[in-house]
């Protein structure tokens, strides 16, 4: 044992009034408790108790060491209290609502790691393209694309993720690569029917750096390239008409046609991380871009989110952070 274990021995003796009471209490036998007492006494150095058959009293060393010791078991037992409300917050259900496609690429971390490191936690995952009004239809947590004006929600960003032009190695040896976007007109595409204007995609390039070299009657020396200006040139919206034979609204499906060498598909950027990596689909028409689409977790408005509440948006934000920089990383390499 311990000297704080100890010196709580000696509070709750004082407090029972008795060895044999307080030796229930704590779960020894009187033996045990007394030499507990007496290796305290040995290490201050001092005598604590007068000791006698009917009664307990404590002399002016014990007096002077009591109130420190009944201080060290208040904290104890708060510490104790604190530890259980936070077993209780942390055991019990959270309902969480975000799109389809989304929900299955973390399905497998939130059903092994999150619920391996907190099992008590009891997960809904509702998996819906639809819009559900958190506090009516009483979810914890949802994952979306637009936030709104809301005033009854908080918004924390996860990431911006971009639709990807992406096709199998099986389909580009058959029918080739398109190199610029009106060549996609001549490919077998894959629609995604949840947008009305399905067989329009839209495409802009990347900025080109322009350098002109100029002249002129004055100058600044505090440039040393002063004769070549800068400039960043934007270019014009791209507006393809593609057709193909498959079209669906759930982006999973387009991306197991897309890996079937059923034609190009067009997927958000958190989805195709492996297939990316191990090279079973090829990112297409990298120098043309899409437009970004931010990602939020949003909750109701409250003082507080229950501990359970809070380490399930604490995963999701780590998870989103390492799948963000995984993907970056994949395409300054690919």
């Amino acid at each position: 044992m311990s000297e704080m274990d100890d010196l709580a021995a000696f509070a709750i003796l004082i407090e029972a009034g008795s060895f044999t009471l307080a030796a229930q209490q704590l779960g020894c036998s009187k033996g045990q408790l007394s030499k507990r007492i007496s290796q305290l006494e040995s290490r201050f150095s001092v005598v604590l108790l007068q000791r006698t058959t009917r009664r307990l009293s404590l002399t002016a060393a014990g007096a002077a060491l009591l109130p420190q010791a009944q201080a060290l078991v208040v904290q104890v037992e708060r510490a104790r209290q604190a530890l259980a409300r936070l077993k209780d917050d942390m055991a019990g259900p959270v309902r969480m609502t975000v799109p389809v496609s989304l929900g299955e690429t973390f399905f497998d971390g939130l059903l092994l790691e999150f619920s391996g490191k907190y099992p008590e936690v009891q997960i809904e995952l509702d998996l819906s393209n639809s819009y559900r009004d958190l506090s009516r239809d009483g979810f914890d947590l949802a994952v979306r694309s637009e936030v709104g004006n809301d005033e009854r929600l908080v918004a924390r960003p996860l990431l911006a993720w971009h639709e990807m032009t992406c096709a199998s190695p099986a389909y580009l040896e058959q029918y080739g690569e398109p190199l610029t976007p009106q060549a996609l007109v001549e490919h077998r595409c894959l629609l995604n029917s949840h947008y009305s204007g399905r067989e329009e995609w839209l495409y802009h390039q990347q900025h080109e750096l322009l350098r002109v070299r100029v002249s002129g009657p004055f100058a600044s020396n505090h440039y040393s390239g002063r004769e070549e200006w800068l400039y960043h040139q934007q270019h014009e919206l791209l507006r393809v008409r593609v057709s193909g034979p498959f079209a669906s609204n759930h982006y999973s499906l387009l991306k197991k046609a897309a890996l079937a060498g059923a034609g190009i598909a067009r997927l958000p950027s958190y989805l195709l991380q492996a297939e990316l990596a191990d090279g079973r689909l090829r990112w297409l028409l990298r120098d043309y871009q899409t437009r970004r689409m931010p990602m939020y977790l949003v909750h109701p408005y409250q003082g507080g989110l229950p501990k359970r509440t809070q380490v399930l948006a604490d995963y999701l934000i780590g998870w989103f952070k390492r799948s963000g920089e995984a993907l970056d990383r994949l395409q300054h390499t690919t």
